[in-house]
């Protein structure tokens, strides 16, 4: 039996490199799991799109043999969903067979129509670029318009959930609404919801993440 591979898709203006994705490849090298961590900012971060980052995705699983689990976080949970959306009954090495979805950002679009405003979005489409913080690289980088305009395209809410669906959430997020991320996983009976004493980071969570993980992996298989 093909061993199995967990694909983890970091989250906005983060990278492969952060502490959640480094914590969960050490348990996941140990339990004999292969751990891949895409860099979806690349090529660079100012021609991010959800449309860009499932192209990744596609490519990596077109490039993988066995089960394959995808793993994201915030930004990179809606990647994730709807890469499985698109992946399963597709033809191809690795069969995407399950998602873990940790603090999905089920209200992407409405949460930056509230946070940039009518002008600010306005503001954004007219200079067709706007500066938001990188916390991977520390410090403020270009995002383009196309951003914003792709992610219109992708509503969480009717995307079928194909595969069996773990979620984790942070009762004290302080960016992703807990009760949308109740709601959203109530309306859909593949999806088991568990809620963490924890922010947005789910950094304090990791060890009981992958105890879960690893549970819900063993009764997937």
């Amino acid at each position: 039996m093909s061993r199995r591979t967990l694909v983890y898709l970091h989250g906005f203006a983060s990278s492969a490199r952060s502490s959640k994705g480094a914590a969960l490849a050490a348990r996941a090298s140990a339990e004999g799991m292969r751990f891949l961590t895409p860099d979806l900012n690349l090529p660079e971060f100012s021609s991010l799109t959800i449309s860009r980052m499932l192209d990744q995705v596609h490519s990596l699983a077109a490039d993988v043999e066995g089960p394959v689990t995808l793993i994201g976080s915030s930004l990179g949970a809606i990647v994730g969903l709807f890469a499985a959306a698109s992946l399963t009954g597709r033809s191809s090495r690795g069969t995407v067979d399950s998602l873990v979805l940790m603090a999905p950002a089920v209200d992407l679009v409405p949460d930056l129509m509230r946070h940039f405003g009518e002008a600010g979005l306005e503001a954004w489409e007219q200079a067709g670029s706007t500066e938001v913080f990188h916390y991977a690289y520390q410090e403020r980088r270009l995002l383009g318009w196309q951003f914003f305009a792709d992610a219109r395209g992708y509503d969480v809410w009717t995307v079928d959930t194909p595969v069996r669906t773990l979620v984790f959430q942070g009762t004290r997020d302080e960016l992703v609404n807990p009760e949308a991320v109740r709601r959203w996983a109530a309306a859909r009976q593949n999806v088991t919801l568990h809620v963490l004493d924890d922010g947005h980071q789910l950094s304090a969570s990791v060890d009981v993440m992958w105890n879960e993980l690893v549970r819900f992996l063993d009764a997937t298989a």
